[in-house]
C-alpha cells in the first residue's frame, strides 16, 4: 500500500468514526499533495508525499511558535495536535547517534576539513536523511562536528 492510499484509507477512517481534527488535518495534507501534483505534474512517489508532509510540519511548528509567543496557546495546542497526526506519515527519524554516525561518513566522503565546507558535507548528507530527520536537525549536527574538526 502506498503512502497516498494509506492517507486515503486514514482519511475514510476518521470520517466513519467523526474525528473531525483527524479528518481535517488529512484533507488539508490530501490538498497539499493535489497541489504538488499540478506543480510538478506528475503523480507523487512516497517520497515525495513525505517531502509534503515534512514541509507540512514545519509550517505547523512556526505557526506554533508564533501563536505561543503572541500569547495564543489554544491556538499554538491546535497546531500541535496536527504536527501529531501528520508525523504518522514520516518514516521512523534517526536517533541523534545515528544522526552523528550519518554525519561523519558525509565528512569522510566529502573530504571536509572545517566549517567552509558544510555545503559539500549536506549536499552528500541530505539524500540519506532526507524525511528521517529535519533538515535544521541535520545543518545543527554538520555544523558541530565540522567545529570540532577545525578546532
Amino acid at each position: 500500500m502506498t503512502l497516498s492510499e494509506r492517507i486515503d484509507k486514514e482519511m475514510k477512517d476518521a470520517a466513519r468514526a467523526q474525528e473531525k481534527r483527524r479528518l481535517s488535518t488529512l484533507r488539508m495534507l490530501k490538498s497539499a499533495m493535489k497541489y504538488r501534483e499540478i506543480e510538478t505534474g506528475k503523480t507523487l512517489e512516497d517520497a515525495d508525499v513525505v517531502a509534503v508532509v515534512g514541509t507540512l510540519i514545519k509550517q505547523r511548528r512556526d505557526s506554533a511558535a508564533q501563536y505561543t509567543s503572541g500569547g495564543r496557546p489554544e491556538l499554538a495546542r491546535n497546531e500541535n495536535e496536527e504536527i501529531v497526526i501528520l508525523e504518522a506519515f514520516l518514516p521512523r527519524q534517526l536517533t541523534d547517534d545515528e544522526l552523528a554516525a550519518l554525519v561523519q561518513e558525509a565528512i569522510a566522503a566529502s573530504g571536509a576539513k572545517g566549517p567552509k565546507e558544510m555545503g559539500a558535507v549536506m549536499k552528500a548528507l541530505m539524500p540519506k536523511v532526507a524525511g528521517k530527520a529535519e533538515g535544521k536537525r541535520v545543518s545543527d549536527a554538520v555544523k558541530s562536528a565540522l567545529a570540532k574538526l577545525s578546532a
